[in-house]
């Protein structure tokens, strides 16, 4: 499959800043970052809870299909990349962000509203068809705005620090939209949240329609093939960096898939859940500045480390709780909120420099983002598939109080975490800090 040619606009690349951004260019290149966060929670957190209580929808049936339209979506990230580095070449980033994100609110807004106007029914086939329908539409149009917005950031930035800089504010307002898509189903049900999510998308849209324009882009060749969407994997250092992505990934999503067990079954603090989770991206949203300084003064690579280092500190401290620690637990919750910002910022920033010091700056970062993208929703899915079934093959019973030195949940959620993270800041220490004076180079 060929894609089509275009001629590059002679205003592509007139309104991107020479230097590091304004404020203002800034927030109105991140603004769009509030809005697509509503779409991550909901659809994990809010979405199953929302059918199965008020619609009587089975919680088996929900999460087979959310699983298996999930990992459909992940297999198009790749495309979805390539596809993001033809429009940045033809100057249409705005566009197709536009576009990409109308798909995703039609299939938000219908997900919603599908079982008040189609009831749902035992081995209803309607019903099933227009579910899935909704969620792909959704979740496409969230991985192509996701893949379009990550190109275009990482075009703007002469440096590593101004890269950061760009994705702090991006993922900033990311975290802004977390705590606010959490709030708004509690304050006002389904409804506020498609009212709220609408009008932070449009105005979201409004001002990314006035951001920097990305980088001219260099053709990135027109075969839309695998053999070309696969072209970042030949890319030594990338394939180092996803590594270390995965591994950190993968830790990160174990504690995120079990933190509701840990909280009811271990602390026996099931009614401080929404409170510590508001706590936790709090903590991640706030120190976001203190990351950024800490980039221009020792590096991202340096500075991802030390979020690793606080993270697995955070979790043995876990580790040590007993039932009824909670103040114990809130410090746990600050800090590893705090070592978020690391895990956000850092890894993007690195691998825009990667993407550059392999060749491939202003040509192939939609084709980096897309298979970045698809190894971070894989991320989610082996964290459920490693972690639940080790609970169940040591004896671990939902709803039982955890009790002892190292139940079988404090394992899983502290210990398990913790190796994978140090395992993950071996592997960037290899390759991004043992010869830091030349960057380029891999160390095998």
């Amino acid at each position: 499959m060929t894609a089509p040619t275009c001629a590059l606009p002679a205003a592509v690349g007139t309104a991107t800043a020479p230097g590091p951004l304004q404020p203002l260019a800034l927030l109105r290149f991140a603004a769009p970052s509030l809005a697509l966060a509503f779409v991550a929670l909901p659809l994990y957190v809010y979405l199953p809870e929302h059918y199965a209580t008020r619609y009587a929808v089975p919680l088996g049936y929900l999460g087979a299909v959310l699983l298996l339209t999930r990992f459909a979506d992940a297999l198009f990230d790749p495309w979805l990349g390539r596809l993001a580095d033809h429009l940045l070449r033809c100057g249409l980033a705005k566009p197709a962000l536009l576009a990409a994100c109308a798909l995703m609110f039609c299939g938000f807004a219908a997900l919603f509203a599908l079982p008040a106007l189609l009831p749902w029914r035992s081995a209803d086939v309607a019903f099933t068809v227009v579910f899935v329908a909704a969620l792909l539409l959704t979740y496409l149009g969230f991985s192509a705005a996701s893949i379009i917005h990550q190109a275009w950031g990482a075009t703007l930035g002469r440096d590593e620090a101004q890269l950061a800089r760009t994705v702090a504010w991006r993922e900033g307002l990311g975290l802004a939209g977390v705590l606010l898509a959490a709030l708004l189903p509690q304050l006002g049900g389904a409804r506020a949240l498609v009212a709220v999510f609408a009008l932070a998308l449009a105005i979201g849209l409004a001002l990314v329609w006035r951001a920097p324009e990305p980088a001219p882009h260099q053709p990135a060749g027109a075969a839309l093939r695998w053999r070309a969407l696969l072209e970042p994997l030949r890319n030594r250092r990338f394939v180092a960096l996803l590594a270390v992505f995965a591994t950190s990934g993968i830790a990160a999503a174990i504690p995120a898939t079990l933190v509701l067990f840990f909280i009811r079954d271990r602390l026996d603090a099931a009614a401080l859940a929404g409170a510590y989770l508001f706590a936790y991206f709090a903590a991640a949203a706030l120190l976001l500045p203190l990351w950024l300084r800490a980039v221009r003064r020792f590096g991202a690579a340096r500075s991802w480390l030390l979020g690793m280092a606080l993270a697995v500190a955070a979790f043995v401290w876990a580790a040590l709780l007993q039932p009824g620690d909670r103040w114990g637990y809130a410090l746990v919750v600050v800090l590893s909120g705090a070592a978020l910002g690391p895990d956000l910022v850092m890894p993007p920033a690195l691998l825009a420099g990667v993407i550059r010091a392999g060749g491939h700056g202003n040509r192939l970062e939609g084709s980096y983002f897309g298979v970045w993208n698809f190894a971070a929703k894989l991320n989610l899915a082996l964290a459920a598939g490693l972690a639940l079934p080790l609970l169940a093959m040591f004896g671990y019973r939902p709803g039982t109080l955890e009790t002892g030195v190292l139940p079988p949940l404090v394992v899983a959620y502290c210990l398990l975490p913790s190796l994978l993270k140090l395992v993950s800041a071996a592997l960037l220490w290899r390759f991004f800090l043992r010869r830091r004076a030349a960057p380029a180079a891999l160390i095998f």
